[in-house]
C-alpha cells in the first residue's frame, strides 16, 4: 500500500521560504542539500518534516526562470496538511493573522479547511479532521471519471 512520502516544489527565495515554513508553519528543517548540476543550475534543497511522517521539500534553482503558481485558479494546485480536530484551526487562524498571512476558509462538510499562500504563491491548506479514504477501489469514482472522459456516451 502506498502513502504520500513527500512533495517537492520550486521556490524563488530560499530565505523567505525558510522563514515561512520554519517560523510560521513551525516545521523543522531536517536536511538541506546543494549542488550545481540540476538542469545546469546551482540548487539548494530544503527538507521539512511533517508531523506523523512525510516531508515538504523546497528547491531554489539559481538563475533559473522563476516559478509561478499565480496563473491558475488559486486552489487548483495546492498542498494539504491535516490537524486532528476542527478546534485546532482556531490556533492556525490566530497564527496566520499574527504573521499577516491572508487566508480563506472552506466548509467541506466532514472537513473544515483554511487556505493560504506561501511566499511564492503556492497554495497550502490546513484541514481538519484528517482524510481517511477507503483503501478499496470505488466503482462510483470510476463511473465519474468515465463520464468526464466520454461525455457523449451519456446521451
Amino acid at each position: 500500500m502506498l502513502k504520500l512520502d513527500h512533495v517537492v516544489f520550486p521556490v524563488r527565495d530560499a530565505g523567505k521560504s525558510l522563514a515561512f515554513y520554519r517560523d510560521i508553519l513551525e516545521l523543522p528543517l531536517v536536511e538541506a542539500h546543494e549542488g550545481d548540476d540540476w538542469g545546469d543550475y546551482p540548487w539548494l534543497m530544503m527538507i521539512f518534516a511533517l508531523p506523523g511522517g512525510g516531508e515538504i521539500v523546497l528547491v531554489e534553482l539559481k538563475e533559473a526562470p522563476q516559478p509561478s503558481y499565480r496563473n491558475l485558479p488559486s486552489d487548483v494546485r495546492h498542498y494539504a496538511m491535516a490537524t486532528e480536530a476542527v478546534s485546532d484551526l482556531a490556533n492556525w487562524r490566530r497564527k496566520l493573522r499574527a504573521a499577516e498571512v491572508r487566508y480563506w476558509e472552506e466548509d467541506h462538510g466532514a472537513q473544515q479547511s483554511i487556505y493560504f499562500h506561501d511566499p511564492d504563491g503556492v497554495v497550502l491548506e490546513i484541514t481538519a479532521p484528517p482524510s481517511h479514504p477507503e483503501a478499496s477501489p470505488s466503482e462510483r469514482a470510476y463511473r465519474a471519471v468515465q463520464r468526464w472522459m466520454h461525455p457523449s456516451a451519456q446521451a
